[in-house]
């Protein structure tokens, strides 16, 4: 009796106390009495499958082995979504693009006017065959994947592991869930801060989301990371390079978020780190059913519907810049030369940032834009190998710096259309929708100006 008297006065002093280091001293010792009183109360057999369950969390909570393993795992997670997702791409693209072409037959057949063909066809249906072509593979290895790990319990294992940095931050230590949920989509990372009950901690989580790369990034990173920094190895381990330079651009993202985060509780959104008393949860075996139907339905088809709707005028509009021409320059050609002055100095050039730009729809349309304005086509488009590929941009000036540079402007700059369009409802603040373009995007170009400069001024280009 004596000891349950303790657990409610400490209780009750935990209601009053506003203080975060004091709240977990309170909650240890509470947690601390009611074993005790456990022990003196209950007796049974030991629990085979609890004490493996403790085993498990002194290796993966440990601050020796716990972030090694979380990078490991990371890593082998990125590595399947990168092999895997490359054939059934493929197979998508060349059904799509199969299908196009007998959608040119049928505009021929009618005879349609051209520009009506090249304005449905080229812009608007290529658009959305480029987006689900490209983002629906890795959405659904990823998002399964990613959905295994947390019924699998390992998820807040993470958020265990990263709650101490993002109270050193002025956040939350759910925030390390709702960041892991942005990198299959960062509009899914948004709606997943509502886990968060302070709203100036939600707040700060929505607006540093987007520095983890969505899905619709990972073609611009595992193309430019293969190209530029896998093939300087041989074929057998290019994948696994390509892989490691992606994990290493995720964790500059992460220290980003860290930073901002901090920054952001000290101006914006100044107050104190609400307490975050995780209860780790056993280990349990994932119901591989459940598992796939809720990510595909739930998760990818909610995001690819989105995307999609957004990418549908983002190809017209595309089409229609590249095919309307002043005094013998395409508009994109003009934006682009417009551009150049600030695209070379943060170690880009003005077509990158008129991709960037024109891809603010849907970030998969982003490289095929590119490539569609290095080789003046006039509709959306890719090139047959990385070897071909590597050999049109090295001709228009590309080197490791410009690489280098492009995968951090990714990484870092303005969330997608899906991405703000979500940000709006759940906030439902103009200001708030429009700090989380400009941030990000500030960032961005700070980020790429220091690294083009400094190594401009060191002479190691």
């Amino acid at each position: 009796m004596n000891n349950l008297n303790k657990i409610i006065e400490l209780s009750n002093y935990y209601q009053k106390n506003s203080q975060t280091s004091n709240r977990d001293k309170i909650v240890s010792q509470i947690y601390s009495q009611s074993e005790i009183i456990a022990k003196q109360a209950i007796r049974n057999n030991k629990d085979k499958t609890t004490d493996l369950d403790k085993r498990l969390d002194d290796i993966l909570t440990s601050k020796i082995f716990g972030y090694p393993i979380m990078l490991l795992i990371l890593s082998i997670v990125f590595w399947m979504t990168i092999v895997g997702a490359n054939y059934p791409s493929q197979i998508l693209a060349t059904i799509f693009f199969y299908l196009q072409e007998q959608l040119t037959n049928l505009f021929q057949y009618f005879n349609a006017p051209e520009w009506l063909r090249g304005f449905l066809v080229d812009g608007v249906y290529r658009g959305l065959a480029w987006v689900v072509s490209v983002m629906l593979p890795p959405m659904a290895i990823f998002f399964p994947l990613f959905t295994i790990l947390e019924d699998l319990g390992y998820l807040p294992r993470v958020a265990f592991n990263l709650d101490r940095f993002f109270q050193k931050a002025g956040a939350h230590g759910k925030q390390s869930l709702t960041m892991s949920m942005g990198f299959g989509c960062n509009a899914a990372g948004i709606i997943s801060c509502r886990i968060i009950e302070s709203p100036r901690e939600r707040l700060i989580a929505i607006l540093t989301n987007n520095f983890v790369p969505c899905n619709g990034r990972f073609p611009t990173l595992i193309t430019v990371a293969t190209i530029f920094f896998g093939a300087a190895v041989s074929a057998l381990y290019s994948t696994i390079i390509a892989s490691m330079v992606i994990v290493g651009i995720v964790i500059v993202g992460i220290i980003v978020t860290l930073i901002t985060s901090w920054l952001l509780s000290k101006t914006l959104l100044k107050g104190v780190p609400s307490s975050f008393t995780l209860e780790l949860p056993p280990y349990r075996k994932p119901q591989i059913m459940k598992v796939f139907i809720r990510s595909v339905y739930d998760r990818t088809m909610f995001v690819l519907k989105r995307a999609v709707k957004i990418a549908a005028p983002a190809g017209a509009i595309t089409w229609l810049l590249a095919n309307t021409y002043l005094n013998g320059n395409s508009l994109i050609d003009i934006g682009a030369n417009f551009l150049q002055p600030l695209g070379y100095a943060i170690g880009l050039d003005g077509y990158i940032l008129m991709a960037f730009i024109l891809g603010f729809p849907a970030n998969e349309i982003v490289f095929p834009i590119l490539i569609m304005s290095y080789l003046s086509q006039g509709s959306l488009m890719e090139l047959d190998s990385f070897a071909a590929l590597k050999t049109l941009l090295l001709d228009h000036g590309w080197t490791w710096l410009t690489a280098l540079n492009l995968l951090l402007f990714s990484l870092l700059h303005f969330p997608c259309g899906t991405t703000m369009l979500t940000i709006k409802k759940e906030t439902g603040s103009i200001k708030w929708t429009a700090l989380a373009f400009i941030i990000p995007t500030s960032i961005a170009f700070l980020v790429t100006f220091a690294v083009a400069q400094t190594v401009r001024l060191l002479g190691i280009l």
